[in-house]
């Protein structure tokens, strides 16, 4: 069985995440304009709370879409190997200086 596509299930989810509130809203006799602002704001909290790791995955193909080419980039791996080098370099200053020098040469 093929699995759905990631933008599939994220778009189905986010007018769920809307449709929902709003029609309970409206059952509830809210002014039917108040009912959509409040179902709207409801629906961007819910999926950006619960929908992070589908968001992610969307925009992955939309980037590997657009440029077929290139691998991504995941900036929080960017992040923690420059974070991790800086704390070698901090607990070892001699050892990476003469790394920093063996690799210049």
């Amino acid at each position: 069985m093929k699995s759905v596509a990631p933008w599939l299930y994220y778009s189905v989810l986010r007018v769920l995440m809307f449709a929902v509130p709003l029609a309970i809203l409206l059952s509830l006799g809210f002014w039917p304009w108040a009912s959509a602002v409040i179902a709207a704001l409801i629906g961007l909290c819910l999926s950006y709370l619960l929908l992070g790791k589908s968001r992610e995955s969307v925009a992955r193909d939309l980037y590997k879409a657009r440029h077929p080419d290139k691998e991504p980039v995941n900036p929080d791996s960017e992040i923690e190997d420059s974070a991790l080098n800086a704390a070698e370099q901090q607990s070892n200053p001699v050892q990476a200086n003469s790394e920093r020098e063996s690799k210049s040469q």
